[in-house]
């Protein structure tokens, strides 16, 4: 019997990337980055929501410090804390917190993803909630000004959300299985 393969968080995220968020075009502006090379994929160690508000303040100042030619939006890939949604939903707070205590508000935003992610008031395996569901945890750095001039150029930003949740609706549990099968978010 073999072993099986050891996970590859980056790589699963960058597949859900290319399948999901851009392959069901859950995210119009996901794709220009990707393209670009301007996306930048962390694989934080951390095991404590302390360490990890920690490198997500680095993250922060690095975004910010950096060109948005060079690096637009950061992807920190967390396996090893905050597994559990609910104390996950937590921490955005601190996250929060962080941008402000960093003066960084209205400049950079953090979103967020996880595999079990569940919007308030839905069931768990409502599709709608796939819109969010990643293969791990994951905090999303974006820069407020990418998303303003993306929203502008994007007819109808609006209606994103409606037509996600038309899209994975028309996938259906089933189908998202398919994209991502053995996916810890399936």
């Amino acid at each position: 019997m073999t072993e099986p393969a050891p996970r590859d968080p980056i790589a699963e995220t960058r597949l859900w990337l290319e399948r999901a968020v851009i392959g069901l075009n859950l995210c119009p502006f996901a794709k220009a980055v990707l393209a670009k090379q301007q996306v930048r994929f962390v694989l934080s160690d951390a095991s404590t929501p302390e360490a990890l508000l920690e490198q997500l303040a680095e993250e922060l100042l690095l975004l910010r410090d950096t060109a948005a030619e060079q690096l637009d939006t950061t992807l920190i890939v967390h396996p090893d804390v905050l597994q559990d949604f609910l104390d996950y939903n937590d921490f955005l707070d601190n996250a929060d917190v962080a941008v402000e205590a960093l003066d960084l508000e209205g400049v950079l935003q953090v979103a967020s993803f996880h595999p079990a992610y569940q919007f308030a008031g839905t069931g768990l395996d409502d599709i709608g909630n796939f819109t969010n569901r990643s293969p791990y945890p994951t905090l999303h750095l974006l820069r407020e000004d990418s998303v303003s001039r993306a929203v502008e150029a994007f007819p109808d930003a609006d209606r994103i959300v409606d037509r996600n949740v038309a899209t994975l609706d028309k996938l259906g549990i089933e189908g998202w299985r398919k994209l991502f099968p053995g996916s810890p978010a399936a």
